[in-house]
């Protein structure tokens, strides 16, 4: 069985994020979270934050035990590489996540002939959250308990809240 792998930059985690990690570990029992850090982006939350909130919700959901957590510096490519039989798994939500993602499958299968890749689509209730649109709520102080497990929710709202 390959090493199924979930990567994102998780700026934060979302309860969408959550939910596609959960059909995963149905589907193929375990898997790793690749937390992206490219250091010519800018992060909300460090790598250590984002790593923490993963696995206190991991933690939430009983599922610490089968799914791995792990900050990645460089190309996905790079990781598959190193570590052989490897399947990433991408969320999607609509046709722009597709036509976003189809695009970087091309480019990483030309960088890594065995880079495989499987879509999940978002579950209906998450078909509008984003990592973004959550960092906007939280600034005007708005609820996010809806959008990201509740185990961060003020670590959050305490980064990000304006007033």
């Amino acid at each position: 069985m390959p090493t199924v792998v979930y990567p994102g930059s998780f700026d934060p985690v979302t309860l969408g994020h959550l939910d596609i990690m959960k059909r995963a570990v149905k589907i193929f029992g375990t898997l790793v979270v690749l937390i992206a850090n490219n250091p010519s982006k800018k992060y909300t939350f460090s790598a250590e934050e984002r790593e923490k909130f993963i696995i206190k919700a991991l933690e939430e959901e009983g599922m610490s035990n089968i799914v791995k957590v792990e900050v990645f510096n460089g190309l996905l490519v790079d990781y598959v590489r190193k570590f052989g039989d490897v399947v990433i798994i991408r969320g999607l939500r609509a046709v722009t996540d597709f036509e976003y993602e189809f695009q970087m499958l091309l480019a990483n299968r030309t960088l890594c002939k065995e880079f495989e890749l499987i879509f999940l689509p978002a579950s209906n209730r998450y078909l509008y959250l984003s990592s973004s649109i959550v960092k906007e709520i939280a600034r005007f102080g708005g609820d996010i308990s809806r959008c990201v497990p509740a185990s961060i929710i003020d670590f959050v709202m305490e980064k990000l809240r304006i007033n």
